[in-house]
């Protein structure tokens, strides 16, 4: 039965291409690059995505007031330039001449003023708010509906003007993630949230616009004409074909009718080894499980602490995941940047990871003991409970490994797959009892990991709730004192590990395969493929 679906879902993605490469014949001069980077997204608002695919579909949407090169490095985006304040209170930005929507509607700073203030409104309660707005003057107002009292206002047409709480290093990161993207405040007036789920009302500001979007199939991006830089963009459209099935993306690669794919069926990988198109790198991330706190028996520190160290993390990583992810014995992995510059890995609970991935025995030892502290002795009285995922990546076998290794401890553990499109929103509202999640970094400061588990932040979705917690985190966004918020920043991971706030697994690297034809593209170590510079070579 498996084969059968598998093959009518190939079939299907076939006549798709077929319909698709007829239409392109009307215009054989078009040059639309095809790939594929996840199935149908949760949401392509700026404002309410919080996944890496609608973030890579955004970027080339949208431009934010500043942009990031292949290099890493900040450049100017929307605006031209920008300066900063001797006491770095105050960021302003000088727009471009000229700047239009993608409709050829004028654009201006007060397009930003409102698309800022928006992801501070509690109707359109935005998973990111508290992470890219908490630092800007006036946001505890904003956040409960007074929008106006955000210190993020158009001084003029051409000037954007942000006055901060307290210096913020990482504020330019900032200002060029997806989340503060402009939207078109008449286009969602007059739609509401409908406005980001057709190509007829999808407005952007850049390099490519939505022309044709068929839901479950693909979306149709194509060359912006009014932004600003249309004359560096060689494409006519990027397809963006949303294939949940890896095995079916797999075959629309091999026959050439899609140039790169995000989801390589893991069982094929080990052949993929050593090919000029298949690609490993590491990426500024963590796979992680959340436990459901507010669901007992989760709400107890040592339960979660057992389910933790019950998990053996370099078989996970180096058997089940072939290698392709490192084991996790902390929450921030490599890449994270200390405020001295080091890597705040190496300096976290005194060089040593907080669990010993080299000592499963000894973990498991201790999972008993603590599961039996807890009143659960060999999982006696412990309530069967589920574990929720999509099926993409390791994710299943992963899945049916903690079926087994909690199975261990004497726990009942049901596994329930769910498609990626409800399974974000699930677990968001903390609809299940156990969760896959992960995070990929959106800037290298620890902070916009660490937020995560803030007792209020719209992405902590185990909802992790601690005073100490939140304190530490509160002195970091305040103090000017760089050692000070290092060690808060420290103190938090601390407190997070020892109440196993959330549960990291494996670090994550980023596996994909490219065509040779495609040129000029970039990835990053933010999980990002970057094409709107690229080329297709003939």
């Amino acid at each position: 039965m498996k084969k059968i679906l598998s093959l009518l879902c190939v079939l299907a993605i076939a006549f798709t291409f077929i319909a698709c490469d007829k239409k392109d014949d009307a215009s054989a001069e078009q040059k639309i690059l095809s790939v594929q980077i996840g199935p149908n997204p949760e949401t392509i608002d700026p404002a309410l995505n919080s996944a890496v695919d609608g973030g890579n579909m955004l970027l080339h949407a949208f431009e934010c007031l500043l942009a990031v090169d292949k290099d890493g490095k900040l450049i100017p985006g929307q605006a031209e330039k920008w300066s900063v304040s001797e006491d770095g209170l105050t960021w302003t930005f000088i727009l471009r001449d000229g700047l239009k929507w993608s409709d050829g509607t004028p654009f201006t700073a007060k397009d930003f003023e409102y698309s800022w203030k928006r992801v501070c409104d509690p109707m359109v309660a935005a998973p990111y708010a508290e992470t890219v707005l908490s630092m800007v003057a006036g946001y505890d107002d904003a956040i409960t509906g007074n929008l106006d009292a955000l210190q993020a206002v158009a001084k003029d047409d051409k000037t954007f003007e942000v006055k901060l709480t307290a210096p913020c290093s990482y504020f330019g990161s900032l200002a060029a993630f997806a989340t503060l993207s402009p939207v078109q405040k008449a286009t969602i007036e007059k739609n509401g949230d409908a406005w980001a789920t057709s190509a007829e009302t999808y407005i952007t500001n850049g390099p490519f616009h939505v022309t044709e979007w068929v839901p479950g199939s693909y979306i149709l991006f194509s060359k912006n004409p009014y932004y600003w830089n249309a004359e560096a963009i060689k494409l006519d459209g990027i397809r963006f074909n949303l294939i949940e099935d890896a095995n079916a993306a797999y075959s629309a690669y091999q026959t050439g009718e899609v140039l790169m794919i995000k989801d390589v069926p893991t069982e094929e990988i080990p052949s993929l080894r050593g090919r000029d198109d298949f690609y490993v790198e590491p990426i500024l991330g963590t796979y992680y499980l959340n436990l459901n706190t507010t669901r007992k028996p989760f709400d107890d520190a040592r339960v979660r602490k057992a389910l933790s160290l019950a998990i053996d993390r370099d078989y996970v990583a180096n058997t089940l995941m072939q290698g392709t992810y490192s084991p996790a014995g902390n929450f921030m992995g490599p890449g994270w940047v200390d405020t001295d510059g080091s890597q705040f890995v190496n300096n976290s609970n005194g060089g040593k990871p907080y669990i010993d991935v080299t000592n499963h025995a000894a973990n498991v030892e201790e999972a008993k003991r603590l599961l039996a502290e807890a009143g659960y002795p060999n999982g006696e009285g412990f309530p069967a409970f589920g574990y929720t995922t999509n099926d993409a990546g390791y994710h299943k076998v992963v899945a049916e490994y903690l079926q087994q290794a909690w199975g261990e401890l004497g726990l009942d553990v049901s596994v329930e797959i769910v498609e990626w499109a409800s399974f974000t929103p699930m677990r968001r509202n903390a609809e299940y009892d156990s969760a896959r999640n992960g995070w990929v970094g959106d800037y290298s400061d620890p902070s916009n990991m660490l937020d995560l588990l803030y007792s209020t932040n719209g992405n902590n979705d185990g909802k992790y709730n601690s005073a100490a917690y939140d304190a530490a985190m509160d002195v970091s966004r305040t103090t000017l004192d760089a050692k000070e918020r290092s060690a808060a920043l420290h103190q938090a991971e601390d407190i997070l590990l020892n109440d196993a706030g959330c549960v990291p697994v494996a670090y994550y690297n980023d596996f994909w395969l490219q065509s040779e034809k495609i040129q000029g593209a970039w990835h990053s170590p933010y999980g990002y493929w970057y094409f709107m510079y690229a080329d297709i070579a003939e």
